[in-house]
């Protein structure tokens, strides 16, 4: 069997589960199904007694299944005064792997993007961005015992991408988002959804990973960092952005978003105060 050939076949297998899982719950399908990360969640929009709700199921190997993210949109239930969704019930099962269906209420609108990263700017009012940073204040004040990543990390990414020289100490950290793309900001009244790696990180993470998203979208990056400056032009906004491009760079060698690489690997020599020095290689 080509890659190719058992690429399909999962996604076949993702499929049979979610019909499983909308049968469990009693809901109808009312839309195309769509998959998240490396084909490992796929969810679709349903109806149950006359409401609307989404339905995700995620697959994942079964020894991972202790870790946080696991049930992170169930815990994110805990966190209050953000436009999020609420997981309604879940169950999980076994067949080959470990399946997690959710069921949870549905934000209205639409994602700001279909990938990860935005490639053409788009027209956000000033009461998305006020409310953007609201939300986001008031998680990085939300108490949690989760970790969304701790400084031996941040110390492993930070290495691997510029070199052993280049160390930074995480003096201040927060509960974050700690996957704030594009396609997890819903417009045009804001939600945020993928609950899945909340909880602590650095100071400034949720901004810094948005801001280095938006590098290919200069209008929007302006956008951002104009209602993030003081977070972001900060010393602890410094750290995160290294950690998050350090982050993101290992993800973009890997053929993931390759056209950020460069753009990347420009802003952390900007940060690094050092913009003739060549970046370290994969």
């Amino acid at each position: 069997m080509t890659s190719d050939e058992a690429d399909a076949e999962f996604r076949d297998w993702m499929r049979d589960n979610l019909t499983r899982a909308a049968k469990h719950f009693g809901v109808t399908v009312s839309g195309q199904p769509v998959f998240g990360w490396l084909d490992r969640s796929i969810s679709v929009a349903v109806r149950k007694g006359g409401a609307d709700r989404w339905l995700r199921v995620v697959s994942e190997d079964p020894k991972w299944v202790h870790l946080d993210f696991w049930k992170g949109n169930r815990d994110s239930n805990n966190i209050i005064d953000i436009p999020k969704p609420i997981v309604l019930a879940s169950f999980e099962w076994d067949e080959h792997r470990r399946q997690r269906a959710e069921l949870m209420t549905r934000l209205p609108g639409r994602p700001c993007s279909s990938t990860d990263v935005l490639r053409t700017d788009i027209p956000l009012s000033s009461q998305w961005w006020s409310q953007l940073r609201r939300a986001l204040s008031v998680l990085s004040r939300t108490p949690t015992g989760r970790v969304n990543v701790d400084q031996n990390k941040v110390d492993q990414r930070v290495h691997a991408a510029f070199g052993e020289h280049v160390n930074i100490k995480v003096e201040q950290w927060e509960t974050a988002h700690g996957d704030l793309h594009w396609g997890n900001l819903f417009r045009p009244r804001l939600g945020i959804v993928d609950w899945e790696h909340w909880g602590r990180a650095p100071a400034g993470t949720d901004a810094a990973t948005l801001y280095c998203y938006s590098l290919l979208a200069p209008s929007t990056a302006r956008a951002l960092h104009d209602v993030f400056a003081d977070v972001l032009d900060s010393p602890a906004g410094q750290v995160a952005q290294l950690y998050v491009i350090a982050r993101l760079s290992h993800r973009a060698r890997r053929g993931e978003h390759p056209d950020l690489v460069e753009p990347l690997a420009n802003h952390a020599r900007s940060l690094l105060g050092d913009p003739g020095q060549p970046m370290p290689g994969p």
